[in-house]
């Protein structure tokens, strides 16, 4: 790896990316017939919380950043409605349903808390 990468070393970063990988194992649990909708969905926005956050980071101005940033807290909420979907469609267990979600809870206060420090904001 680069070392010149420095958003690797941010906890957000590292909790989100264990995110996608925990979205990516539940939905190999999905039926089939949901790899093109659901499933697919799901990884999608869950990559675009973390793809999101890594180009805000490479961006220069305060603007651009928080721009992406707000981005990778949309496609959060996004993964939000996809959980409670999956969970409501029986597609996960009331114990993986939690754990992914208290996962996703903590991503976003771990974002929060990074974009009010990248603003200064209260």
């Amino acid at each position: 790896m680069a070392d010149d990468l420095g958003y690797r070393k941010l906890s957000v970063y590292q909790k989100a990316n264990t995110l996608v990988l925990s979205v990516y194992e539940f939905t190999k649990k999905f039926p089939k017939e949901e790899l093109f909708g659901l499933t697919s969905q799901m990884r999608r926005c869950a990559v675009s919380v973390v793809a999101n956050l890594v180009e805000g980071y490479g961006r220069r101005t305060i603007n651009d950043k928080i721009h992406f940033y707000y981005i990778s807290r949309g496609s959060l909420s996004e993964l939000e409605y996809y959980l409670d979907l999956a969970f409501q469609l029986e597609y996960l267990s009331e114990k993986d349903y939690r754990d992914i979600y208290d996962l996703r809870k903590e991503v976003g206060k771990l974002l929060n808390g990074f974009i009010r420090a990248i603003t200064g904001s209260k």
